[in-house]
């Protein structure tokens, strides 16, 4: 099972970091990130960086594709050349999956139109503008595409895509391995959830 993680600059770094930690438990996966150039891809944090292992343009297909989100994903969602990427992949890929704000690159390549699909929070009229109908749940499987909520929640889709892929033992012995057992000390998670004064600060 190839995984094709595509890299640029300006993602979230959890955005690809958490799917991968857990797709490259399940036995035979090769988990590649790929970028437009060679050398190292800044976060929109500024550190740390990612070194990919190939370049998109030299990625003939994959199993499943996993499109990470971040600062970065708003501004390249113009990019035509990534958008043919994007479409080329999917198109042979058994899995086409999105965390966060990468929702939108697949938005923008046609990728989810008519579909019901989520995203971050902050992204919901950005979303249905490429004309998916936005849901709130963590993670929305429709078909073979799996949208994933804000950042965390792409851990959460890559163990539901194990289930699928290699059965509900191998993804609970994962979630094992990774010991994800959350326990947030606050129950702001969400904007249904999160107090106002909190909601003020990300204004």
């Amino acid at each position: 099972m190839r995984v094709v993680i595509p890299v640029f600059e300006g993602l979230t770094v959890l955005d690809a970091i958490g799917p991968y930690e857990v797709l490259r438990m399940v036995p035979g996966a090769e988990v590649v990130f790929a970028a437009d150039a060679a050398g190292p891809v800044r976060a929109h944090s500024g550190t740390p960086v990612l070194l990919p292992d190939a370049l998109l343009a030299d990625v003939d297909a994959c199993d499943v594709l996993v499109v990470p989100g971040g600062p970065g994903a708003r501004s390249r969602t113009r990019d035509a050349a990534l958008s043919a990427t994007l479409r080329r992949l999917s198109a042979g890929a058994e899995w086409t999956t999105s965390v966060c704000t990468g929702a939108l690159l697949l938005g923008a390549a046609g990728l989810l139109t008519g579909l019901r699909a989520t995203t971050h929070w902050s992204a919901v009229d950005q979303l249905e503008a490429y004309g998916a109908t936005y849901t709130p749940e963590r993670v929305v499987f429709q078909g073979r595409t799996v949208t994933a909520a804000g950042v965390s929640a792409g851990i959460d889709m890559a163990l539901a895509l194990v289930g699928r892929i290699a059965g509900r033992t191998r993804a609970e012995a994962i979630q094992l391995a990774i010991e994800y057992d959350p326990q947030p000390p606050f129950d702001a998670g969400s904007p249904a959830k999160a107090p106002q004064a909190a909601k003020d600060l990300l204004a």
